[in-house]
């Protein structure tokens, strides 16, 4: 199974700064392959929680290398729900790319699985792995006990186990970030008959969406319901007429940051923009 990693993230970066140059971006350090793939953008400002700029992708199987490309360039400047993003925002983004993988049909709207929150055992209290948080902890690149490893700690300091990380031992009294490629539990893809238009609707949620946003199950159908555009009521006989389909996904996080040193490592010169981003 292919598994999203930090080339194809580097990939959506190397394609977004391209197109602000009018270049054709490197090629990718990544194995041809196809599959069902999402290209989220995020921005962080003044240390808060990342903010959606873009999500946009496919359910079907595609060439990872023009998939890839398609819709890091589609969810950056073509995702409706937002003003596309310019040139000066590249510090601030993240970029997250996502493996679809294991589609199976679900029994009815109920059978699938939230993902857990990551919790961190800090001085006796269970965190939140996310938000500000993640902020803090990059500020642990410092200390001698946090290495900057492909997991983003030293492994002796952890021990993962049911979705949570036991921190031991004395590295700090801030959680460490987990920076690892993550599998999530599912997403899931609505379809139904719209009762009052007669129209057929459809519409997903990646894994991690209802986890981040706290949802129930039931809170999560019916806002997929609402994002297919219904504007009906929403009653229990709706919602057991919908055919649910669960699949599962992996996906690698990297901020701009991170991907400026990738490139100065590997390539020998940061990335270089030649002119302001257009406006559209």
């Amino acid at each position: 199974m292919v598994s999203a990693n930090q080339e194809m993230v580097v990939y959506c970066f190397d394609t977004l700064v391209a197109h602000y140059n009018n270049q054709e971006p490197p090629p990718p350090a990544f194995d041809q392959a196809q599959h069902p793939l999402f290209v989220t953008w995020k921005k962080v400002v003044n240390g808060g929680d990342p903010r959606l700029r873009g999500c946009i992708g496919t359910l079907e199987a595609r060439s990872l290398i023009s998939g890839l490309k398609d819709y890091a360039l589609t969810s950056a400047l073509r995702d409706r729900r937002f003003p596309p993003i310019q040139a000066n925002e590249l510090p601030f983004l993240e970029c997250t790319v996502s493996i679809l993988t294991d589609y199976e049909t679900a029994n009815n709207y109920l059978d699938w699985e939230v993902c857990a929150d990551l919790l961190v055992l800090v001085s006796g209290l269970f965190l939140p792995l996310k938000g500000a948080l993640v902020h803090q902890m990059e500020q642990l690149s410092g200390d001698p006990e946090v290495t900057d490893s492909n997991f983003g700690i030293s492994q002796p300091l952890i021990e993962a186990r049911y979705n949570i990380l036991y921190i031991a031992g004395s590295c700090s009294n801030i959680p460490v970030i987990l920076k690892q490629n993550a599998i999530e539990k599912h997403g899931i893809i609505i379809e139904f008959s719209d009762p009052v238009y007669s129209t057929r609707r459809s519409a997903t949620y990646l894994p991690e969406v209802a986890a981040n946003e706290g949802w129930t199950k039931i809170e999560a159908i019916d806002s997929l319901i609402r994002k297919s555009g219904y504007n009906g009521p929403i009653t229990d006989e709706l919602r057991m007429q919908l055919q649910l389909t669960r699949y599962q996904s992996t996906l690698f996080t990297m901020h701009y940051s991170e991907y400026v040193s990738y490139v100065k490592e590997r390539r020998g010169e940061a990335p270089i923009l030649a002119a302001k981003s257009p406006h559209y």
